[in-house]
């Protein structure tokens, strides 16, 4: 099953629609002129059922199929914030916001799934019931758990859910999966330097927090070396060092350092928190100094389902004839939420040979969006069958 016909014919509708959401981009949770585009269009589609507000600023449409023998409900989710980013694409279209840009294609995402929505409240050749959902504030402010929070599952009787996200580097239209664990876990730490500053030029009698810090930033590269175990992935990043000083001959009082840790089970997100914590005040107290340790929980691991990633890989081959085995990916993604919750799968479309995600000459390639409406559509109508 090729690349469906309809979503020929609606390219250029929709080409113009990604390309106004590229040029009005939204960050975090302040989607309103998104999430009222969204609602817009699915009113316009005759989709069965509009709610907005759900996750705060975030869109869900209920669309009935012919019939609803199966009594399954499927839930369909596709992101819609972008990144506080200046964009240097230099496109007819480009960001019109300053210092935002939809540089992770969540303008795409958006775009495919209000095609499929269209498609099928036009078709309904489905039995059962199909809940798209529209999130806010996937780039770090969970807006996937803030929808389950609000009941997302539960309200629609969601029994399974799928995301898709594209993917730079792969030619455009074809698809990659994995079952297991996909996208790391992602969390962030904060860790504050006590010492005692002075004159640089009598260092013996402070207890140099910068110092104290250099080695920090080192023996938090053990973690991975030596507490993990090789086949095992975590990723340790000290991001930012900010000293209390300002000045040349200033030894600080104190100094702060930002980063994250990424892995790829609860065992070595557990691990990774309590090495970290131990190192930087065991390190701070050799000095004679303090260290106080934040750690912040972020993103989980998104681990897909077996079963659903199966089907979603078949519908993918159908749709273009090519699915690869995707890699693991050390990013987050808080899809997550939804996947803790039931079972589905998160698969990675085509963008071709495009700039990375999060860069600021990166642009969603609108010749994938055929592609990644006819998976959805088909996902659906091959997991519910017209009865």
């Amino acid at each position: 099953m090729p690349v469906k016909n309809r979503f020929a014919e609606l390219h250029d509708d929709l080409t113009a629609i990604r390309r106004d959401l590229h040029e009005n981009p939204e960050i975090l949770f302040d989607t309103h002129r998104t999430s009222q585009l969204v609602a817009d269009k699915l009113n316009a589609y005759g989709v069965d059922e509009i709610v907005t507000g759900i996750g705060r600023t975030g869109v869900v449409g209920v669309i009935h199929g012919k019939t609803n023998k199966s009594g399954k409900t499927i839930g369909l989710r596709a992101d819609m914030d972008a990144l506080p980013i200046h964009e240097a694409t230099g496109l007819a279209y480009a960001s019109k916001t300053d210092g935002a840009m939809h540089a992770c294609g969540h303008d795409g995402h958006t775009t495919m799934l209000l095609g499929a929505a269209q498609y099928l409240a036009e078709t309904r050749n489905f039995d059962g019931t199909v809940v798209v959902i529209f999130q806010p504030a996937e780039e770090g402010g969970g807006g996937g758990r803030e929808m389950c929070e609000d009941g997302l599952m539960s309200r629609w009787d969601i029994d399974e859910v799928y995301g898709m996200h594209n993917w730079p580097g792969k030619p455009v239209g074809s698809f990659a999966i994995r079952p297991g664990a996909f996208f790391a876990a992602t969390d962030q730490f904060d860790i504050v330097i006590e010492g005692k500053g002075g004159h640089a030029a009598k260092p013996h009698e402070t207890v140099d927090s910068t110092l104290v810090a250099a080695h920090c930033v080192t023996a938090l590269q053990s973690i991975a070396s030596r507490n993990a175990d090789p086949v095992d992935q975590v990723v340790v990043s000290v991001t930012s060092i900010e000293s209390s000083s300002k000045a040349f001959n200033v030894i600080a009082q104190r100094v702060h350092l930002k980063g994250t840790v990424r892995t790829m089970s609860p065992e070595m997100r557990d691990l990774a928190e309590q090495r970290l914590t131990a190192i930087c005040e065991g390190t701070a107290a050799t000095f004679g100094a303090k260290a106080d340790v934040t750690y912040h929980r972020g993103y989980p691991c998104m681990v897909n389902h077996e079963d659903q990633t199966a089907f979603a890989a078949d519908v993918a081959r159908k749709v273009s004839g090519q699915c690869d085995d995707a890699p693991l990916v050390m990013g987050g993604e808080d899809f997550a939420f939804m996947l803790e919750e039931r079972p589905g799968a998160y698969i990675l479309v085509g963008n071709g040979d495009t700039a990375s995600v999060h860069h600021p000459e990166y642009n969603f390639n609108d010749d994938a969006i055929p592609a990644g409406c006819s998976w959805w559509a088909e996902l659906v109508e091959q997991r519910m069958p017209a009865a």
